[in-house]
C-alpha cells in the first residue's frame, strides 16, 4: 500500500453565510465539491457528490471503473434531487475535483478526476504544476487569447462553470492515471483559494510548509487573509515512503492534457538526453 500523509481545512470565508464546500480525506481517496445553485441547493450538492465517493472509500482496492461509477451515481442523485417538485433545488449542481489510489494490475496509480473549477496541482522539485483544466468560460477566454491570465483573475465571467455534476447531460470528467512519485505532493482546492492566491503564493507556502495539515491550514487561512469572498476548502496530500512508488525527478512524469470523452494513461519519459516525448494511450471511454 502506497504510504501517505495528508491534511485538510475547510472554512466558509468572510462573506458567504452558508458553507457549500464539501471534502474527503482517507488513504486513499481524497476530493473536493464545490456546490450552487441557491439557498440549501449548493451544500446539498456537494454533500451528494462526497456521500458517493464516501460509499467507495472502505474498500480493499479501488479501480478507475468503480470511482467513475460513483461519479456517475453522484451527478444522477442530484438531477433526482433537483427535479424533485416538491423541493426548491432546481438548477442545484457542484464541481468535484480528486484524488484516488487504484490498483491497475499489479500497479499502484493515481487516477485524478475533474469535472468544474476546482483544481488539483502536483507539486514536486520545487515546481507548482496545474494538473486539472478549469470547465469554465474564462478558461475557454484564455484559451482563445481573447484574455490574459491576470485579466482572467476578475474577468466579469470567471466563475461561470461549463461543467457541474447534476447537469444535462451527465458531464464527462476529465481523467488521468500516472504513476506516484517518492515526495510528490498533491493541493486539492476550491475556487475559494484559487480565487484569492497566486499560484506562486500557493507555492511558497508548499515549499516552507513541511507538514500537510500545517500547509492546509496555512493556505486556508492565506485565503481569508486576502479577502476570503468565497468558501475555501484545501486537502494537501504527501506520497512519504516510496513502498511501491518510482524514485524519480517531477520532469520525468509528465502530465498531459486527458483527450476529450477518453481516460489517457501516462507514460513515464525515460531520463537522459535521448529520452523520447512520452506517449499517451486511450484505454476506455469515460462513463457520462
Amino acid at each position: 500500500m502506497l504510504d501517505v500523509r495528508w491534511g485538510a481545512a475547510s472554512d466558509v470565508g468572510r462573506v458567504r453565510r452558508g458553507q457549500e464546500d464539501d471534502l474527503i480525506a482517507t488513504g486513499n481517496l481524497f476530493a473536493v465539491a464545490d456546490g450552487m445553485g441557491g439557498h440549501l441547493a449548493g451544500e446539498v450538492a456537494s454533500q451528494l457528490a462526497v456521500d458517493a465517493l464516501r460509499a467507495i472509500s472502505d474498500a480493499a482496492t479501488l479501480t478507475v471503473e468503480a470511482v467513475t461509477d460513483a461519479i456517475t451515481r453522484a451527478s444522477d442523485s442530484i438531477q433526482v434531487q433537483a427535479n424533485d417538485p416538491a423541493g426548491s433545488r432546481q438548477g442545484m449542481g457542484t464541481t468535484l475535483v480528486g484524488l484516488a489510489l487504484v490498483k491497475d494490475g499489479s500497479d499502484d496509480l493515481w487516477l485524478i478526476f475533474n469535472i468544474g473549477d476546482s483544481r488539483l496541482y502536483r507539486f514536486a522539485d520545487g515546481e507548482l504544476l496545474q494538473v486539472t483544466v478549469d470547465h469554465s468560460e474564462i478558461q475557454e477566454l484564455v484559451e482563445s487569447g481573447t484574455v490574459s491570465h491576470d485579466e482572467a483573475r476578475t474577468h466579469p465571467q470567471r466563475n461561470v462553470i461549463t461543467r457541474a455534476l447534476g447537469s444535462v447531460p451527465p458531464p464527462v470528467a476529465d481523467l488521468w492515471l500516472i504513476p506516484p512519485v517518492f515526495g510528490e505532493r498533491y493541493v486539492l482546492c476550491s475556487d475559494g483559494l484559487t480565487g484569492e492566491l497566486r499560484d506562486e503564493q500557493i507555492a511558497e507556502v508548499l515549499t516552507a510548509t513541511e507538514d500537510p495539515q500545517e500547509a492546509a491550514r496555512l493556505l486556508t487561512e492565506g485565503a481569508l487573509e486576502a479577502g476570503g469572498r468565497d468558501n475555501v476548502s484545501v486537502i494537501v496530500v504527501d506520497v512519504v515512503a516510496p513502498s511501491t512508488v518510482a524514485e524519480q525527478s517531477a520532469d520525468e512524469t509528465t502530465v498531459p492534457r486527458p483527450a476529450q470523452d477518453h481516460l489517457v494513461r501516462t507514460v513515464p519519459a525515460v531520463a537522459g538526453p535521448e529520452a523520447p516525448v512520452p506517449a499517451t494511450e486511450i484505454i476506455g471511454e469515460v462513463p457520462g
